[in-house]
C-alpha cells in the first residue's frame, strides 16, 4: 500500500555544506543542559512526555521504525515551548536579582516567592507566534513577574487569549513575526524591560541559550528511552532554536553515532533552507502566513544557525497542502498506531518523511531505507482548538 499525503514532487531539498566544528559544545555546553534539566525536573507538574512508536506507518513507508515525541501534554501548556521560555525567564530573574542584591540568588527561592516584591518590578517581554509567549506568560505567572507579549497580525485570537488568561499583557501589531520582535526589543530598551526571546541577535545571546538549554529536557527524555540512536531525526525549522538544541544534545550524547539531521520548514517561510543554500544566515520576506503558525519566521537565530551549519545535512521545504492530511493521519491513524492530537506545526517532520519516502530520488539522497530508524518531534498538541478542528474535519484530499 502506498501512503501519500501530498505530491512528493512539491518537496524541495538542498543538501547542506556542513562545516566541522564544536558549536554544539560551545553554544550549549553539557553543564548548561544539565542545569536546565535538573531545574525543570524539580518543578511542580513535571512529567516526561510520551514517545510513541508508529509501527504500522513505518511498515507502509518501508523503514525500520518511527518514534514520535508528543509534546502536547507538557505542563498542560500544549507544546515543548513550556521548557524554554519559562526556564529562560527564571534565569533572567536570577541574573538580574543577583546583580541588584549583590549576592547569588537561587532559582528555588524565586519559585517559592522569597523575592516576590523585587520580582514584581522586573518586566519580561517577548514576541511570539503563540507557544513561546504562552510559556513565558506561564513562567511569569509562576514567578510573579509582569509580562508583556507582542504578537503579529496573523496570530489567532485563541492563542492571544491563552496568553492573556495567564496574566500577560498582549500587544498585537499589524506586521509579521519579525516586526513584532523588533517592536518588543525597542520598547524593552525604552522602558528598562527584559526581553526573553528564543532568537538571538548581536549582543543578545544568553536568554536564547537558556531557551535552548531548557529544550534539552525533551531530548534527555528521548535518549533515556531509546536503547540505540536513531539514524535520522526530522526537525521543524522556525528560527532554529528547537532544531539546534536537539542536534547539539544528540551530538554530545551520541557523538559519532548522532543521527542525520534533516530540517523541515514551510515553503512560505524557509529562512533556514535559504541559509543552507547560501552558506550563511539569510533573511527571507514572508509574503503569506503559513498554516504552521509556530514556524512562520523569516530570520534564523544566529546562535542556532551556528549549530545547524555544522550538524544539519539536509533541508526541506513543505507545501501547505501536506499539513491537513498529516494532522488527520495522526488523529485517525492506520493500523494499530496510536491516535495523537497534533497541532499544525507538530506535523512538519512527519509530512516531510512521508513525502520523501515516496520520492525515490529524494529517499536515496536522505539515506532512507528499510534499516532506517526515524525520530520525529511532535512539538505541539492542540494549541488552537478552532484551527485543529478545521484541519481534522476537512475531507481527505480536499
Amino acid at each position: 500500500m502506498m501512503l501519500q499525503i501530498s505530491n512528493p514532487e512539491t518537496l524541495s531539498h538542498v543538501a547542506a555544506k556542513m562545516d566541522k566544528g564544536n558549536a554544539a559544545d560551545k553554544m550549549i555546553p553539557k553543564e548548561r543542559f544539565q542545569d536546565a534539566i535538573s531545574e525543570i525536573q524539580s518543578w511542580d507538574g513535571y512529567e516526561a512526555t510520551p514517545l510513541f512508536k508508529l509501527k504500522h506507518l513505518a511498515t507502509l513507508l518501508n523503514i525500520n521504525s518511527i518514534h514520535y515525541k508528543h509534546e502536547g501534554p507538557r505542563f498542560n501548556l500544549g507544546s515543548f515551548k513550556a521548557l524554554g521560555g519559562s526556564y529562560a525567564a527564571l534565569q533572567v530573574l536570577v541574573r538580574e536579582l543577583s546583580d541588584r542584591l549583590g549576592k547569588q540568588v537561587q532559582p528555588e527561592d524565586i519559585r517559592k516567592g522569597k523575592y516576590a516584591a523585587e520580582v514584581s518590578n522586573i518586566t519580561l517581554v517577548s514576541a511570539t507566534d503563540g507557544n513561546h509567549g504562552r510559556s513565558l506568560a506561564w513562567g511569569c505567572q509562576q514567578f510573579q513577574a509582569p509580562c508583556r507579549i507582542y504578537i503579529h497580525a496573523e496570530v489567532s485570537e485563541n492563542r492571544a487569549k491563552a496568553m492573556s488568561d495567564l496574566g500577560a499583557t498582549v500587544i498585537r501589531i499589524q506586521g509579521d513575526y519579525d516586526e513584532s520582535v523588533r517592536l518588543a526589543r525597542q520598547e524593552a530598551e525604552e522602558n528598562g524591560w527584559f526581553v526573553v526571546s528564543d532568537t538571538s541577535w548581536e549582543g543578545y545571546t544568553e536568554p536564547p541559550k537558556d531557551v535552548m538549554a531548557g529544550y534539552g529536557v525533551m531530548t534527555h527524555e528521548i535518549c533515556a528511552e531509546l536503547s540505540s540512536p536513531p539514524t535520522h531525526v526530522f526537525l521543524q525549522g522556525g528560527v532554529g532554536g528547537l532544531a539546534a538544541s536537539v542536534a547539539a544534545y544528540f551530538r554530545q550524547h551520541w557523538q559519532d553515532q548522532s543521527p542525520k539531521v534533516v530540517i523541515v520548514e514551510p515553503e512560505l517561510s524557509a529562512c533556514l533552507f535559504e541559509s543552507a543554500k547560501s552558506g550563511h544566515v539569510k533573511k527571507v520576506d514572508i509574503e503569506k502566513e503559513t498554516l504552521m503558525a509556530g514556524l512562520s519566521c523569516g530570520e534564523p537565530s544566529p546562535i542556532a544557525w551556528a549549530i545547524l551549519h555544522e550538524e544539519a545535512s539536509d533541508f526541506l521545504t513543505l507545501p501547505e497542502s501536506a499539513v491537513g492530511p498529516a494532522v488527520r493521519l495522526l488523529a485517525r491513524p492506520l493500523g494499530g498506531d496510536p491516535s495523537i492530537e497534533a497541532g499544525e506545526s507538530a506535523v512538519a517532520g512527519l509530512a516531510a518523511l512521508i513525502m520523501a519516502s515516496n520520492h525515490n530520488e529524494l529517499r536515496s539522497k536522505l539515506g532512507l531505507n528499510e534499516q532506517s530508524s526515524v525520530l520525529l518531534i511532535g512539538s505541539e498538541g492542540i494549541t488552537d482548538p478552532l484551527v485543529y478542528q478545521q484541519l481534522v474535519s476537512e475531507v481527505v484530499n480536499a
